[in-house]
């Protein structure tokens, strides 16, 4: 008996020797509960007669600090969480894996194509998009209807949308038709509406007719009735003015559903498309995402690829939507029953994915990045759009003094 248990025992030891263990990481917080709950439902089972075993590593605190510090230190995990804000300049230092030998271009093909650019460098892929979020607009149900003002539709352009909120704001004095933020990350989107785009062919950035056309509505908004500023309602961001029903309505991703099925779990509120610029009749927008991306320096390239690939399988990506966590990446789930149920929070997530999408052929959709300058680059155009809603500057004043710091930046002059 003694003989046959110890075989049993080496059995079990040689099993748990030959399994191939594959680190993982990304940010903490309310993460670490999903990413355990998809792992041990979805992932490690299909793992499980590969011989994978993952380990996670959630980190706290200033994620991207870590990762470029653990990168350079030769300790980072094999799988890790990049945002395409920060991520070229990741790309450029050559210690994240091109994954092109391990996807098929069938395979990269079922992700939705603004994704997979965005993690595109150089002509290599350095990432698979685990989900993404877009801008969309959502409006309160209950404050349009006390004011007697028809709710915002996708047929809005940026006279209508503006007119709307003009009649909330006179009507309930307490109340503003949006807080606006001096954020290019809410900004950008009108600025991308007009053709305009970050960067010309030779990398530098120019604020050209139709970036100051943008410009001069959105930071107007406040001047002609329209909104207030976030800051003087005592907010950050739009979506804490609305979800504190101190505003009609706010420019958010899906994030904001969480938010407000905690802050305001009985508001009635409805998402539609961001408004058009009545001159294009295009609408513009951001990609927000993050991907899974390989250490170049991983000893277990092959079974780090087997566990991305089951991370973002159209089973993962299922359970995370059928939570209402975050968005799909994959092109396959676009008309997945989820988006086609009653309620608010389907609604939300529908319009953010549908955000994503190219109009008439013209893609205005741009990822939230800035080639290898990051937080750099916006920061003259936030300054320009503090500068001029705070009436410290005129919007030409503004617009020099930022088109000259960005020639400084990009090399321009």
């Amino acid at each position: 008996m003694r003989k046959a248990l110890a075989v049993l025992l080496a059995l079990l030891g040689l099993t748990a020797l030959a399994q191939t263990q594959v680190r993982i990481s990304g940010w903490g917080g309310t993460d670490i509960a999903i990413v355990n709950g998809l792992l041990k439902e979805v992932v490690q089972p299909k793992l499980d007669k590969e011989g994978i075993r993952v380990v996670y590593e959630p980190i706290e605190g200033d994620y991207t600090q870590w990762l470029f510090n653990a990168l350079s230190a030769g300790t980072a995990p094999d799988l890790f969480y990049m945002d395409i804000f920060w991520s070229e300049s990741l790309f450029a230092t050559g210690k994240v894996e091109p994954l092109d030998r391990y996807f098929s271009k069938q395979e990269v093909g079922e992700f939705l194509p603004n994704l997979v650019q965005a993690f595109t460098y150089q002509g290599k892929l350095y990432g698979i998009p685990k989900d993404f979020n877009t801008l969309a607009l959502q409006f309160n149900k209950d404050i349009f209807d006390e004011a007697g003002v028809k709710y915002p539709n996708q047929q809005d352009t940026w006279e209508t949308f503006e007119a709307k909120l003009r009649q909330v704001q006179s009507k309930l004095k307490d109340v503003a038709g949006l807080c606006v933020v001096a954020d290019f990350a809410r900004f950008g989107a009108f600025a991308f509406a007009t053709g305009w785009k970050p960067f010309d062919e030779k990398g530098h950035t120019v604020l050209d007719a139709n970036f100051r056309r943008a410009f001069e509505w959105y930071t107007g908004l406040v001047r002609r009735g329209a909104a207030r500023f976030a800051q003087d309602l005592g907010e950050g961001w739009t979506g804490g003015c609305f979800g504190g029903e101190k505003a009609a309505t706010a420019l958010e991703g899906a994030w904001i559903g969480g938010f407000l099925r905690d802050k305001a779990p009985n508001m009635r509120y409805g998402t539609t498309f961001l408004p058009l610029d009545p001159v294009t009749k295009r609408r513009g927008n951001f990609v927000f995402t993050v991907s899974w991306s390989m250490n170049a320096q991983s000893k277990n390239k092959e079974a780090a690829a087997k566990v991305l690939k089951a991370l973002t399988s159209p089973e993962a990506q299922q359970w995370v939507l059928e939570r209402g966590l975050a968005i799909p990446s994959r092109r396959a789930l676009a008309n997945n029953p989820y988006f086609q149920r009653p309620g608010k929070e389907p609604e939300l997530n529908r319009v953010v994915f549908q955000g994503s999408t190219s109009q008439g052929g013209v893609n205005l959709v741009y990822p939230f990045k800035f080639r290898g300058f990051g937080g750099d680059w916006m920061r003259p155009i936030n300054e320009a759009l503090q500068a001029v809603l705070t009436g410290q500057k005129s919007v030409d004043q503004a617009l020099r003094d930022a088109q000259a710091a960005l020639d400084r930046l990009t090399g321009r002059r």
